[in-house]
């Protein structure tokens, strides 16, 4: 990379800090640092929601499933999933975030199962955000890192370990000063530029492939690359057309409709007709751009041509990659000519600056610290939110540092955190919509759940996109059954007046 490049990457993230010391001046109370004002515009939210969505880990490792030996379009099975849980969600989950004013989405389960439940569920989204996000962390890391390596600054582990605690340090100030509504409009920027990073980046693809995107096209095709559905009934293969319709709308339902990190988003509007709108619009974007990032990975599988390496079929799927989701970045720092590369280098740090910390610290606040301390004035409550930001952060950067050394995609790891944390969360939502039940057969439905989809993940070969729904209806099952042994009070008089 070139001068001109590192001074782009360098300015956006200059660019970034003073964003969110831009909004800073403006968040004062909870309810600007949480939901800037509930002012937000449909489209921007719609725009935040993508961005959030996408991620760094989006664009680094669904080029690399793609690129990979054996690698398809079947991923785009899982996105079809997310695009359905969107329209359910602005049916039947939408109406009860807006009938009275939340701080998070966990509130709604205080006042149908107390605040034990809502604490636990509460803690089990602080958890699995925070390592899901670490994963996100270190995957623009790995980026920032071949930069380094291509100037021959520092190279390997170093490298990496440095990158994640700039970045991370980045993250943090960036959320610390400008909330929630510095976060949601540098989202709405971000996506014109890892977009507009992605486009450029396909372009010089493109041209560098000799005969272009018809010969691209052709030797995927060879490869079996756009093969598109694939029905088996096998609960171990990861892309497959049920696990990704059923486990892919479970999975969107949990993260987009009982998910603090999504459903702050929400919130920053102030009618969930407008909510409802961004969430469905953001299906289309988001459909559209898995398309073209797939579609990135066969140029790369065109460009590099690891079918020509000798012993291909015996070599690591991703070669002459250690992990596919090394490719993409290679290209960037290698072959893209200056500005461009730190164009799109800056894109995956835009991806990367979706932060999950200002959530993180709605959720512990209103639901974990001011139910235990309580009367405090609103001041308060904000100086703990920012000090729960830079805890949550440093943390964030541990996790990064803690898995640099695994082989896995990115977006499997992410994916799979989330699934095996979400799926108990929605089961004992679903549970309070059907108004059985009380505390107790919300926590055995929650720890049945729990239980069950850590035995199938750790014990078994059922692949990630299982999870949610194995966790979800184990709840909801469970938590009906017990809803018999412990019927909550409503429950009991009626039985009594029967």
């Amino acid at each position: 990379m070139h001068a001109v490049d590192i001074a782009i990457i360098f300015a956006y993230l200059a660019a970034v800090v003073g964003a969110g010391a831009w909004f800073g001046r403006r968040q004062e109370t909870t309810s600007r640092y949480f939901f800037a004002g509930q002012q937000v515009p449909w489209w921007a939210i719609g725009a935040s929601i993508v961005a959030t969505e996408t991620s760094t880990i989006t664009f680094i490792s669904v080029p690399g499933i793609a690129y990979a030996r054996g690698g398809d379009f079947t991923f785009l099975q899982i996105v079809f999933g997310y695009v359905i849980a969107r329209v359910f969600i602005s049916f039947f989950f939408m109406p009860a975030y807006f009938r009275r004013e939340l701080v998070t989405v966990y509130e709604l389960l205080q006042s149908r199962f107390g605040a034990a439940v809502k604490g636990l569920a509460a803690t089990l989204f602080v958890v699995m955000r925070t390592i899901a996000d670490g994963v996100r962390l270190l995957l623009t890391a790995i980026v920032l890192a071949a930069v380094f390596s291509s100037m021959h600054l520092m190279g390997g582990v170093a490298a990496i370990s440095a990158s994640v605690i700039g970045i991370g340090i980045v993250m943090i100030i960036f959320t610390l000063q400008g909330g929630m509504e510095a976060v949601v409009w540098v989202e709405v920027v971000q996506l014109g530029i890892y977009i507009g990073g992605a486009i450029a980046a396909a372009v010089i693809l493109a041209r560098g492939i000799p005969g272009g995107v018809s010969a691209a096209i052709s030797l995927a095709g060879a490869h079996q690359k756009f093969r598109l559905f694939d029905f088996a009934l096998d609960a171990t293969k990861t892309y497959t057309f049920w696990g990704g319709v059923i486990g892919g709308c479970f999975l969107t339902m949990s993260t987009h409709g009982t998910d603090q990190y999504l459903v702050q988003r929400y919130l920053c509007t102030d009618r969930p007709r407008k909510a409802a709108m961004a969430l469905l619009a953001s299906g289309v974007v988001v459909l559209l751009q898995f398309i073209g990032f797939l579609f990135i990975g066969v140029l790369l599988f065109a460009f590099y041509r690891p079918d020509r390496l000798a012993g291909y079929p015996q070599l690591a799927a991703a070669a002459p990659f250690r992990a596919a989701d090394q490719v993409f970045p290679d290209f960037i720092t290698r072959h893209m000519p200056a500005g461009l590369s730190g164009l799109v280098v800056a894109a995956i740090f835009a991806a990367a600056m979706s932060s999950s910390l200002n959530s993180i610290a709605a959720t512990f606040v209103a639901d974990l610290y001011s139910p235990v301390v309580k009367g405090r004035d609103d001041r308060h409550y904000l100086n703990v939110s920012r000090l729960v930001t830079v805890i949550a952060g440093v943390l964030q950067i541990a996790v990064g540092l803690a898995l640099m050394k695994q082989t896995q995609s990115a977006l499997s790891s992410a994916l799979a955190v989330a699934s095996l944390i979400n799926g108990p969360i929605l089961g004992v939502f679903l549970l309070g919509w059907t108004k059985r039940g009380g505390p107790a057969s919300a926590f055995t439905g929650m720890a049945a759940g729990l239980a069950t989809v850590l035995a199938v993940a750790f014990r078994t070969n059922v692949t990630w996109p299982w999870f949610t729904f194995i966790g979800s209806m184990t709840t909801l099952i469970t938590g009906l059954i017990a809803a018999i042994a412990f019927p909550s009070p409503r429950e009991s008089a009626e039985r009594g007046q029967g």
